[in-house]
């Protein structure tokens, strides 16, 4: 673990580290270049050849969709006490986005014009689940229950099958919860290529959702443009600002839960009281040594862990808001003052009892949120992110001829004679 001062020059390197955390080396870029390039010119046949050499599993055209029977038969044989628990998360995830829903609305303007917007779902999106060291049971809800609350009619997922070609059933029934309609047994780039361009098997989906690891990530950003795109959600992260108000074993208990993602997630404390600093310390390693995701966690914690001792809490907040952590765990005596000053976390989890992994599986708002710096200009993952807004202009006589001298006017100043006369024409 990296132990600074905010006055060290080590400090600024850090900022720089920072900064350059959501960059995808050359070798990603190159390697997803490729990737959607041979699923755009091969199709199935891509697909399944990437499948093969990714995640070494055997497929064919047949076997990439995840048949109903074998969905069903995942729901029926779930363990009572994990059918509970997902439905559960699922209704305070369904009820969080049906209060969040956008809702059509219409007023009159100082013309008299009738002005308003009306919201339709998308009609096919697709969403990526990972797999990878860990079935991300709760990703289906938190992204797939989300588009189902929006009324998305085609809801396509891709996830990652194990080598046998088998998709963790407790996944599939979550999935079938949350309200999927196409499922399919395939990860990495290649999934979001597929869902971008379209294969002969999976037809493509207007706008595609949800976290993966640094080459799903670039696969989005890649095809930004033929698809919309949610956002970019990378490796995980979480910062902890505290002050001496904070239960040191708390704090231990978030940072490893974090840095059992493994891989680039990344792992901050910052706090102003030193003696807090080192009794969180001293958890990590009584806490840590009773885990079972022991190598993942130690390389997290030599390689991507920063721990930060501020002059004052002020301090502390100039750093989360310069690096936007996904999620932002705020223990203070000082709420109050703090909380307001805080710009750019993806989410924020305030006091001692407000662990983050209760947001990663039921509290409610979506647990897709912005890494890698990106929550400076992009919120986490919301219902209305499922709807196509559209606006709507109604106007009456006496309204067109309120609005035609202005409209004349900026005609002019723009030298569009037709648009004057289109509005002019209706008064003749």
């Amino acid at each position: 673990m990296n132990i600074i001062r905010y006055t060290d020059d080590a400090f600024t390197d850090e900022l720089r580290r920072f900064d350059r955390r959501a960059e995808a080396s050359d070798s990603v870029r190159d390697v997803v270049a490729c990737v959607i390039n041979d699923i755009r010119e091969n199709g199935d046949t891509a697909l399944i050849e990437l499948t093969q050499k990714f995640d070494g599993a055997t497929l064919t055209p047949e076997t990439l969709l995840v048949p109903e029977a074998e969905v069903e038969s995942a729901w029926n044989n779930l363990e009572p006490r994990i059918r509970e628990a997902l439905e559960a998360s699922h209704r305070n995830v369904a009820a969080f986005a049906h209060q969040s829903l956008r809702k059509d609305w219409h007023m009159t303007n100082a013309q008299g014009a009738e002005v308003g917007e009306v919201f339709h779902p998308f009609e096919r999106v697709g969403l990526y689940v990972p797999g990878g060291t860990a079935p991300l049971v709760s990703t289906s809800l938190m992204t797939v229950a989300i588009a189902a609350a929006a009324g998305v009619p085609e809801i396509v997922v891709c996830t990652p099958c194990g080598k046998d070609g088998s998709v963790n059933p407790n996944l599939l029934a979550a999935l079938k919860l949350a309200g999927a309609t196409e499922i399919y047994r395939v990860g990495g780039s290649q999934a979001i290529a597929a869902m971008a361009f379209g294969t002969a098997t999976i037809k493509p989906v207007v706008k595609i959702f949800g976290p993966g690891n640094s080459y799903v990530v670039e696969a989005k950003r890649q095809c930004f443009g033929v698809v919309s795109i949610d956002l970019l959600p990378g490796p995980s992260e979480v910062m902890v600002l505290a002050d001496k108000s904070a239960n040191p074993a708390f704090i231990a208990a978030d940072l490893l839960a974090q840095a059992e993602h493994g891989k680039d997630s990344g792992v901050a404390f910052i706090t102003d009281d030193e003696a807090l600093l080192n009794a969180v310390l001293n958890e990590i390693e009584t806490q840590g040594a009773k885990l079972s995701r022991q190598a993942m966690i130690r390389s997290v914690l030599e390689k991507e862990c920063v721990l930060i001792l501020v002059s004052n809490m002020e301090e502390g907040v100039e750093i989360v808001n310069h690096y936007a952590p996904e999620h932002l765990s705020l223990v203070t005596e000082r709420e109050h003052e703090i909380l307001p000053l805080i710009r750019t976390a993806g989410a924020i989890f305030l006091g001692n009892y407000s662990p983050v992994a209760v947001g990663d599986f039921l509290a409610g708002p979506s647990h897709t949120l912005p890494t890698g710096g990106a929550g400076k200009s992009f919120p986490g993952l919301t219902v209305d992110m499922f709807q196509r807004r559209t606006s709507i202009v109604r106007l009456s006589k006496e309204a067109i001829a309120k609005s035609e001298p202005i409209v004349r006017i900026f005609s002019e100043i723009e030298g569009l004679d037709a648009h004057g006369d289109s509005a002019s024409v209706r008064l003749s």
